[in-house]
């Protein structure tokens, strides 16, 4: 079967040249025809020899998922559902705004991560997504959204924020950023592809030595014991462990400061008593707090926290000198919302076996 050349990175690319007799510059040809000008036809590869076309042409492909549905906000959001194969589909969500337009990508058909508050993780895990399903969200949207094949830049910013945890599908999450990082592809700086954990923490250390991007972290609560409820994953890693990692992290970031995203529950954690816990748990790490209204879907058992209630939250936070904003709602006239996206996924984790609907956070 012929090579998906949407799988490889830069250096993995190379290797393939190599081993059909073809020079690494090359690679850096394909690169450009592949990401910038969003080409699948080696036949229009201009640059390219007659011969080498026709070689890759019997060895590989470029083959991007599919899209099943093309949705649009009144506020211009935009989303798409692709099909990843065997009746599975994730969601990806460009957000545009004055002077950046954002693509939430996700990165997991489904997550075990079993986030109390997140319907993704109720419903169970499937699989990892490839490379090509991953780098292949933001080539769907480049050629949706008309970026190509006239070479504009209207993505200006990543964030792997969608369905799954980046972290547990870590090799092909990273081969995804450094296609999304690197000058023959997409160009983006370190500083505008933002990755999101629940904070899997052995991982947090390999993505700073391998990928160091911007860094958000689910923090989600201001104790153990409130954490272990909602995010099962500090368990195993609590904040103390969590905390240590972020400061490790920051060694290396493209930023001086981590962004810890934290969903607003009514009555759950988002009491003064939880915005001073914050302050002390923080105190020692450069960050910022985005607050994040809850959006509620059928069967969480959680409620939005007043607009009140989140600004006597942010007050808090801001007086302590820390820099707070809170998540505007976009697109959630089409479902694209924080916490919203919807997609379908065969549930194959241990806590059931069904087709069910899914909807990440």
């Amino acid at each position: 079967m012929s090579i998906n050349l949407l799988d490889l990175d830069a250096a993995q690319l190379a290797g393939f040249f190599a081993e059909i007799g073809e020079k690494p510059f090359r690679a850096k040809q394909l690169l450009r025809w592949m990401h910038q000008f969003g080409e699948a036809d080696f036949s229009k590869m201009s640059d390219l020899a007659k011969p080498l076309r026709e070689k890759l042409s019997a060895r590989a492909r470029i083959e991007a998922p599919s899209v099943i549905s093309d949705n649009a906000a009144e506020d211009g959001t935009r989303k798409w559902l692709v099909d990843v194969g065997n009746g599975n589909a994730v969601e990806s969500v460009f957000i545009p705004e004055t002077n950046r337009g954002t693509l939430c990508v996700s990165s997991q058909a489904g997550c075990a991560l079993d986030c109390k508050f997140c319907s993704t993780g109720k419903q169970g895990f499937n699989r990892n997504l490839t490379v090509a399903e991953i780098i292949g969200q933001l080539w769907i949207a480049n050629k949706a959204l008309g970026a190509v094949p006239k070479g504009d830049r209207v993505v200006s910013n990543v964030v792997m924020m969608g369905m799954g945890e980046p972290l547990a599908n870590f090799d092909n999450v990273v081969a995804a950023m450094r296609l999304m990082l690197d000058d023959n592809a997409y160009g983006l700086s370190r500083r505008r592809v933002t990755l999101s954990t629940s904070g899997i923490v052995p991982a947090m250390d390999r993505l700073r030595d391998a990928c160091p991007v911007a860094l958000a972290v689910s923090l989600h609560a201001s104790n153990d014991a409130l954490r272990d409820a909602l995010v099962p994953i500090n368990r195993k890693y609590p904040l103390s462990e969590l905390m240590a990692a972020c400061l490790r992290y920051l060694d290396r970031a493209p930023r001086d400061f981590l962004t810890f995203e934290y969903v607003m529950l009514d009555g759950v954690n988002d009491g003064a008593g939880h915005a001073r816990e914050l302050i002390a748990l923080v105190r020692d790490v450069p960050c910022k707090f985005n607050l994040i209204p809850f959006n509620p879907f059928p069967g969480s058992g959680f409620k939005r926290s007043s607009r009140d209630d989140i600004r006597r939250f942010a007050d808090i936070l801001i007086a302590a000198g820390l820099v707070v904003t809170t998540r505007k709602t976009r697109g959630d006239d089409i479902d694209a919302a924080c916490g919203q996206l919807a997609g379908k996924v065969e549930d194959r984790t241990r806590r059931t076996r069904r087709v069910v609907e899914i909807q990440p956070c």
